[in-house]
């Protein structure tokens, strides 16, 4: 059997509906003799191109181990599902079990309790750096006024 990696979209109406979608092609692969090694939900997100109108939508990863027949029929299932938006099926030489970057990302920004990270406050640039002030508003003023005359 051969190792995959599987990322596939789902329709941001249909969120709540993935993970009775994800037991559905659990069970189909391993009624066919397939192990999925590793199972990730991304959750919503924002899409690089609207598809179909559509600018976010449900990722779902996942990394499995099943022969040609099971991948027809899991394709299948894809292509006959209409919340399904796009999947992309990559052949892996073998089975990754690790969490992916993404995943890890995620991790590591919900276990910070900082409010603002490594960057200060933001400080108004018209009073500190030399800009404008509420004295160059009278300036302008007079010169609109002087420029009548």
């Amino acid at each position: 059997m051969r190792h995959y990696e599987i990322v596939f979209l789902v329709h941001p109406s249909q969120s709540e509906q993935v993970p009775a979608m994800l037991d559905r092609y659990r069970t189909n692969l391993e009624a066919r003799g397939g192990q999925i090694h590793r199972l990730e939900d991304w959750g919503r997100r924002q899409l690089a191109y609207p598809i179909n109108k559509i600018h976010k939508a449900h990722y779902v990863l996942m990394n499995v181990e099943c022969d040609a027949e099971a991948l027809a029929e899991l394709e299948s299932a894809f292509r006959f599902n209409d919340a399904v938006l796009r999947n992309m099926i990559i052949k892996r030489d073998a089975a990754v079990t690790e969490p992916s970057p993404l995943l890890k990302s995620g991790d590591e920004r919900e276990g910070s309790d900082d409010d603002g990270g490594e960057r200060g406050e933001r400080r108004s640039r018209r009073s500190d750096e030399g800009g404008r002030s509420d004295d160059d508003g009278e300036e302008r003023e007079r010169f609109r006024d002087s420029d009548r005359d």
